[in-house]
Parts: structure tokens; sequence; C-alpha cells
């Protein structure tokens, strides 16, 4: 009887966690984050527009906040184009590339002197 115990120690009281389970974790602490949109007022909305024709008649570089599905993200460029059919401005970014921002999406607009 002289056999040695295979113990695993405190491994067996950890418990498993599956793939799958930590993505719904993740996306759970993820979802718990989200704001709601918030709504501009027609005064905001006032100075957002004057502030873009004035970024755009003098060339200067913006700040856009936009709401992006419960969370905000700042795009920093140069306004290139306002398109009212499609209701998208087009910033032309610092490397480049033109990114393409929906009216709605926008909540707040700062120009860079």
């Amino acid at each position: 009887m002289n056999e040695r115990l295979n113990d695993r120690g405190l491994q067996k009281w950890q418990g498993m966690i599956f793939p799958e389970q930590k993505a719904l974790f993740q996306d759970m602490l993820r979802d718990d984050r989200k704001q709601p949109q918030r709504i501009a007022d027609e005064y905001e909305l006032a100075e957002f527009d004057a502030s873009i024709h004035y970024a755009m008649a003098y060339h200067l570089p913006v700040k856009l906040t936009v709401w992006d599905d419960g969370f905000t993200d700042e795009v920093v460029g140069e306004l290139h184009y306002i398109d009212g059919i499609t209701k998208e401005l087009r910033v032309k970014l610092a490397d480049g590339t033109v990114e393409r921002l929906r009216f709605e999406t926008l909540v707040g607009v700062e120009v860079i002197e």
C-alpha cells in the first residue's frame, strides 16, 4: 500500500471556464459600460453648424466627438466635404485617409486653432 496519491492541489477547486463563457463575461462587462446616446438640442446643433462652417472656411482642423454603439470616440482632422444628401461629414485624417461620419452621431465639435 505504498502507492502515492496524485493530488492536483488547488487546481481541482478553481473550476473551468470555457472560451464561450469568457466571451460572454467580457460582453456583459462591455455592455455595462455603455452609455445612451446624448441627443443635442437646437442650440447645440446651431453651434455645431457654425463651428463646422468656420473650420471649413478657414481650413482649420477639428476635433469631433462621435457616439458609436454606446461609446464616444474622438476624430481629429480637417473637414473635407459636407454631404447634405447622405447627411455625412467627410473628415481628412492626419494619415491622409478620409473618414465618413453621420450627422446624427455627432456629440461635440471643437475647432482647433
